[in-house]
């Protein structure tokens, strides 16, 4: 039942992007708007992970998981029901709530459920989930589109109330282990306000103007409350994120690794999606179909390379897989065509991004976390998360920024643009991996 629940976390990335233009076609929004039910999520659950997590050591994993299901299983009704864009922005951000509860409580819940031998072989279960969710979430969220694109969320209800059951059933009770005080809560309100007012300026300038006052004061305020949500980040007894992580030598280069390629990522996934239906003007069944050799090659990518990471060290597949990802993206800027060829434009680029990221983005965050103390791992794991949901976000932003709010008259050369500063942040991720080396023991350096 734990697996089940963070199958519907994962899949939801995928079948909601698939979805997005049917959105924005019910809603008559705009990209610009229609962005935010993407980053609203992204933000909130960035925010809230460390909370969740450190909640649920407090008064127990299992209370949080559940509380988790029942709120993200009720949240997707409301996605569902949403009768304006507002509140299925609003609901999603509820979503992200239920989704944070889960996430960090659930592979401590499936290791306290199976002997000690069996617990390497759980995680790798655990971990295999997101894989499943990525191979088959845009198939899924294009037969659901078909039928109405409420059924992205819908869907979510059988399978929550069968997580439900079962977790009241079967998952055991592990005892919590802390009784210190919470995260820094104005910290998670700081670090949303960042991210949001960021994402705002970029979403909207375009519109708005670069130097309008509207512009200029969400900049001011990512700016003013980025500052000093570091600030406290260095001060407080009990920081949101542990931001002192990253002056270890790997650890903070894969950070920063993984800060660039998940804004390279997130370009790339969504434009695509908008190429094929926008541009194309394929239905979303097929979308997804024509989507599933990327995703799908990602857990194949990462089992079938797992022990050339002792062999070649984590820097030289960082190196590869961000140069193969940059690959795919220049293939669409040199071949991109706006009569559909899928075999000579997308299936190529598809395959080279299914393996770069395979390749690039589970070995960053393998590198990171394993140059960690054992007793930072777990925060460091956190601080990880959240850096990926914040560069989600972002890419979101700056793909709205680059092809402008109406996609209906983006251009060609707009999605050259946004393919090209994917395939530089791939490049520039490529650098740092050079830096990344083999992980070896490190001591977490003074506050």
């Amino acid at each position: 039942m734990v697996t089940l629940a963070v199958f519907m976390t994962n899949l939801d990335l995928w079948i909601v992007n698939v979805a997005l233009p049917a959105m924005g076609a019910d809603f008559h929004a705009s990209l610009g708007d229609l962005s935010w039910v993407l980053n609203a999520y992204a933000i909130t659950l960035a925010a809230l992970l460390v909370v969740a997590g450190r909640l649920g050591d407090r008064i127990g994993q299992r209370p949080v998981f559940l509380a988790g299901v029942v709120i993200f299983t009720v949240a997707s009704v409301a996605c569902a029901a949403a009768p304006t864009l507002g509140w299925l922005v609003a609901a999603r951000v509820l979503q992200a709530v239920g989704a944070a509860a889960q996430l960090p409580t659930s592979l401590a819940l499936l290791l306290a459920a199976v002997p000690e031998s069996r617990r390497t072989a759980a995680t790798r279960s655990w971990a295999a989930v997101g894989g499943l969710a990525a191979a088959s979430g845009p198939v899924a969220g294009g037969l659901l589109v078909e039928l109405d694109w409420r059924w992205v969320f819908l869907v979510n209800l059988p399978i929550g109330a069968l997580a439900l059951i079962a977790g009241l059933v079967a998952l055991p009770r592990p005892a919590a282990r802390e009784t210190g005080p919470l995260p820094d809560l104005l910290g998670a309100v700081l670090i949303t306000a960042a991210v949001a007012s960021l994402s705002g300026a970029l979403v909207e300038a375009p519109d708005w103007g670069w130097l309008s006052p509207g512009t200029l004061a969400l900049a001011a305020l990512a700016l003013v409350t980025g500052v000093w949500f570091a600030i406290r980040s260095v001060r407080h007894h009990t920081p949101l994120l542990e931001l002192h992580l990253l002056r270890l030598p790997r650890f903070g280069s894969s950070g920063l690794g993984t800060m660039t390629f998940g804004v390279a990522f997130a370009i790339m996934l969504l434009s695509n999606v908008l190429w094929c239906q926008e541009v194309w003007h394929w239905s979303a069944l097929r979308t997804g179909v024509a989507l599933v050799p990327g995703p799908a090659l990602v857990p194949i990518v990462t089992i079938l390379t797992a022990r050339a990471v002792h062999r070649f060290g984590h820097g030289r597949l960082v190196v590869l897989g961000a140069l193969l990802f940059a690959a795919g993206m220049l293939w669409r800027v040199a071949l991109i065509s706006t009569e559909p060829d899928y075999v000579r434009d997308l299936l190529p680029s598809l395959l080279l991004t299914g393996t770069g990221v395979g390749l690039a983005l589970g070995t960053l965050i393998a590198a990171g976390v394993q140059s960690l103390p054992a007793d930072r791992a777990a925060t460091g794991s956190a601080l990880v998360n959240a850096l990926r949901q914040i560069s989600a976000s972002i890419g979101v932003a700056l793909l709205v920024t680059i092809v402008g709010s109406s996609i209906t008259s983006a251009s060609a050369t707009d999605f050259r643009w946004a393919w090209s500063l994917a395939a530089v942040l791939a490049v520039v991720t490529a650098a740092i991996g050079l830096t990344v080396g083999r992980p070896a023991p490190a001591l977490v350096p003074a506050r």
